[in-house]
């Protein structure tokens, strides 16, 4: 007997409604992201927070940070922005001449970036802070030797100083003088060059901040680059998860391990390796304020080399599951199932 459309329809509705409901259901499982979030009883999953860390170290010569703003807040350190000023959403620098490098090239009317001991003072201070080091005509005796390195000055409204005591200066400039045979000025500028006053006039916009805004007590532990960033992102950020990336401590080699050694403020390549007992020990204390947030120390490979090994000192929160190690090449794969 012939079925007319009439007849047939409500079970094909039915069988229509049926399948629209699976492949909503379908999609909030294949799709709980944080752009895509699909309901379940009323309760919306929620994407996890992320931080990466990016350090200098050799191990991330050849890794491609470009992916990673994808997914998170993208932290560098130091002379990072030489290189990759594209790739990082905040810096961090801790050492008078790279801070002041990153305030004269602009970096801090671009992005965030937080310094050590960023005291800003107001402009009409300047001349009567630096006549308080020394007189006038000390500070014409300098002026020829490059003796302060600064920004244009400008309309700036502060002002920020680190460095060498000026009438130290002017005691080592005149006894070069003295040793310098026909008084060469280029030979007295190498002699007299290893301390110097780094003046930064602010300029706007201004995205510089003092590390002690970070710290309740308004207090800087004085800790190495890598570690303050680390502080400041879990302060700022409030994340679920954290990746070192580049972050080695160690050396493979007998020589220093910085992607930047031999570079401007860096010490030369053949250096011998920095001691890391300090910065192993400020990591620690991080994992220990931070126990609700889940850290990844992102190694080169899983070889035998120093720099692919876990720390013993950081076991402790390996067992209690705040620090895991990861191979580069597995956090790639993670990624591509976020």
């Amino acid at each position: 007997m012939t079925k007319y459309f009439d007849e047939e329809w409500p079970k094909e509705e039915e069988l229509l409604n049926i399948g629209l409901k699976q492949s909503r259901q379908n999609k909030a499982d294949r799709f709980p992201t944080a752009k895509e979030r699909w309901p379940r009883g009323g309760e919306v999953i929620q994407g996890k927070k992320r931080v990466f860390l990016i350090g200098n170290g050799l191990s991330r010569k050849d890794f491609d940070l470009t992916p990673l703003k994808k997914y998170g807040k993208v932290y560098g350190c130091n002379a990072i922005w030489r290189d990759e000023l594209d790739k990082i959403d905040v810096l961090t620098a801790v050492d008078n001449g790279v801070i002041h490098e990153i305030y004269h090239n602009g970096i801090a009317q671009k992005i965030p970036c937080w310094f050590r001991n960023w005291t800003k003072v107001p402009t009409p201070m300047y001349e009567s802070v630096v006549e308080g080091m020394i007189g006038k005509q000390e500070l014409e005796e300098l002026k020829d030797y490059d003796v302060i390195t600064q920004n244009e000055r400008g309309m700036s409204q502060e002002f920020v100083m680190h460095g060498a005591n000026l009438a130290g200066q002017v005691k080592i400039l005149r006894n070069a003088k003295k040793e310098t045979p026909r008084g060469d000025k280029e030979i007295i500028k190498k002699q007299i060059n290893h301390n110097t006053l780094y003046v930064s006039w602010i300029k706007e916009p201004d995205y510089s901040k003092d590390i002690r805004e970070c710290w309740s007590e308004y207090k800087d532990h004085g800790w190495a680059c890598g570690a303050s960033a680390g502080f400041i992102a879990c302060k700022e950020e409030k994340p679920d998860e954290v990746y070192l990336i580049g972050h080695d401590l160690v050396s493979d080699t007998e020589k220093v391990n910085n992607l930047f050694a031999g570079t401007k403020h860096y010490v030369a390549k053949e250096n011998g390796p920095t001691p890391h007992v300090n910065w192993v020990g400020q990591w620690y204390d991080l994992f220990a304020w931070n126990q609700n947030i889940k850290f990844f120390k992102v190694n080169k490979s899983a070889d035998n080399l120093p720099t692919n090994q876990p720390f013993r000192e950081w076991l402790e929160w390996s067992d209690k599951k705040v620090l895991s190690y990861m191979t580069q090449a597995e956090l790639l794969d993670k990624m591509r199932k976020w």
